[in-house]
């Protein structure tokens, strides 16, 4: 088994802290389990920290959870830890604002030959093939259209 690379050490106060917490029982129960995982993955314990597999084993969790949850505490701290907060997905738009608009004509023209109407795939085909954007997948079309309150009927 490889060495832990993040290794936790609590300082007196904040083991008193999470002991009080797990005890207490009053707290979301996923804050308490984060409590009593980096009271177990603890160096700074009498009896030393537990391996990350009996924590899983003893808490019911799965290996990866304590890893991770060691990783948080030492990279981002106690708090983070316990108030565990996924992190915001940012990436930049697709399409800008000219994009949107070429989208809206183009689903307001005629169908191509052989078709009744436009479908999401086609528009976001055709968007590529005029150089309007570089790649664009259905969905973003999709979601593109529903946010003008637009359809393709």
């Amino acid at each position: 088994m490889p060495a832990k690379i993040y290794k936790v050490t609590l300082t007196k106060e904040e083991r008193a802290n999470f002991t009080a917490l797990v005890s207490k029982g009053q707290a979301n129960a996923r804050r308490i389990k984060r409590a009593q995982i980096l009271l177990l993955a603890d160096d700074n314990q009498p009896e030393g920290s537990w391996k990350d597999a009996d924590i899983a084993k003893a808490l019911g969790v799965h290996g990866r959870t304590v890893e991770r949850t060691r990783e948080t505490c030492v990279l981002e701290g106690v708090e983070a830890t316990l108030n565990h907060t996924r992190p915001q997905k940012s990436r930049a738009k697709v399409m800008d604002g000219a994009a949107e608009a070429r989208l809206a004509q183009l689903a307001c023209t005629e169908a191509p030959d052989g078709h009744e109407r436009w479908s999401l795939q086609m528009l976001a085909d055709k968007l590529i093939e005029l150089e309007v954007v570089e790649t664009v997948s259905r969905e973003t079309v999709r979601t593109t259209l529903k946010k003008m309150n637009s359809s393709l009927g």
